[in-house]
């Protein structure tokens, strides 16, 4: 009978801490991914706006020594990230591809332009510097056209203040949540020892004394929940590395270990300020305050 008692009282404990470690992991993951979203928002808004392409378009009389001077002078001008050209024929069959037809069967000559795509830098991708951009580049005289999507730029201009902002709100709100659950999770822990509790303090073991078992086993829970969410986290991020290459997201490897660390230093601190306070309550209840 008593054998029995005993598993089921293991079996408890068990689950008990089972379920305070897979709340720690889940709470960290999520305050660790919400981390790692803020010190890489900048790279992705960075990467979105660099994704818009200005086309500029030149006349029919630019020969090839203008493109190839048009060419030089985007390689060392501050504004382009990257740029490309493309022919007339290229776009041609560009068209041909969207539509699905040879529209140069029944026009007989090809409209299109030579143009080149040129996707700027993060940092110029604003009205502004764009018209600024624009005025340099019409001062050749063999370019025909510039075009790029005026209302897209101010839109994304916009919403990455907004995005930003929101983005702060939001991890402060869930870091406060996040410290809650576990203290939740940790006083449902200690309360059903609480009579354990009540029985060490009757026998005369002091406050410290009874506190110290309960601090130092759930410190050790919380540090295997915060290991479980970094590496997690780790794993997260090694596959979005490897699903979007061009994001760049393990670039700043400073930014991430402090993450990842603060994640660690969080599952053992919350837990143990978390621990502490939970068994003082039950220390400083009265015997028939615990019923």
């Amino acid at each position: 009978m008593s054998s029995s008692f005993e598993k089921f009282q293991k079996r408890r404990v068990i689950t008990s801490y089972f379920s305070v470690v897979l709340s720690i992991f889940l709470v960290l993951f999520l305050l660790g991914t919400l981390g790692l979203f803020v010190i890489n928002s900048k790279r992705l808004s960075d990467n979105f706006k660099e994704e818009i392409a200005m086309t500029v378009f030149f006349k029919n009389e630019a020969n090839d020594s203008v493109i190839k001077a048009f060419s030089e002078e985007m390689k060392t001008a501050k504004f382009a990230k990257s740029f490309e050209y493309v022919s007339k024929e290229k776009a041609a069959q560009q068209h041909k591809k969207v539509i699905g037809e040879d529209f140069m069967q029944f026009l007989g000559v090809n409209p299109l332009q030579n143009s080149f795509d040129i996707h700027l830098k993060a940092d110029f991708v604003t009205n502004p510097e764009i018209a600024k951009i624009e005025n340099r580049l019409r001062k050749n005289e063999m370019v025909a056209d510039i075009v790029y999507d005026k209302q897209l730029v101010t839109l994304v201009n916009d919403n990455v203040k907004n995005i930003s902002m929101w983005i702060l709100i939001i991890t402060s709100v869930f870091a406060i949540v996040s410290v809650l659950l576990i203290n939740s999770s940790l006083r449902l822990s200690i309360y059903a020892n609480r009579f354990i509790i009540k029985t060490m303090q009757m026998v005369g073991a002091t406050k410290s004394f009874i506190r110290k078992p309960f601090i130092k086993t759930n410190v050790i829970l919380g540090f295997i929940g915060a290991v479980l969410a970094i590496l997690a986290l780790i794993g997260l991020l090694i596959y979005i590395q490897t699903t979007y290459p061009n994001l760049g997201i393990m670039e700043d490897q400073l930014s991430i270990s402090m993450v990842l660390l603060g994640v660690l230093v969080m599952g053992i601190v919350i837990t143990w300020i978390s621990t502490f306070f939970a068994t003082q309550r039950f220390l400083n209840l009265r015997t028939d305050d615990l019923y």
